[in-house]
């Protein structure tokens, strides 16, 4: 029986069953992080298995991995650009206050 660790859904690559991304996974392992550490980060990956099931897929498809995180960077960037600035003095109000010396 073969399982199918990646899912394509909404314009995106999940691993599948879940709602973590590829990119997210590929990311981390590209940093240096081992399977494991992925796995604590990202508990709702659920086995080590999805783990490296996503790896695998990122190393078996370079091309289309390293196509969908162009995208992805992409959208971020337009995103960040057309984001609207806080409102003034919102960033005063958010932030955690220092306690007084």
């Amino acid at each position: 029986m073969t399982r199918e660790y990646i899912e394509r859904r909404n314009e995106g690559y999940y691993v599948a069953g879940t709602r973590v991304s590829l990119e997210s996974v590929v990311r981390q392992f590209r940093e240096g992080a081992s399977p494991e550490s992925i796995l604590q980060r990202f508990p709702a990956l659920d086995s080590l298995a999805n783990v490296y099931g996503a790896i695998a897929f990122s190393l078996d498809n370079p091309e289309v991995v390293d196509e969908y995180l162009a995208q992805q960077q992409k959208m971020w960037e337009s995103l960040a650009r057309n984001a609207e600035a806080p409102p003034q003095g919102f960033l005063h109000r958010v932030e955690p206050r220092q306690p007084s010396r």
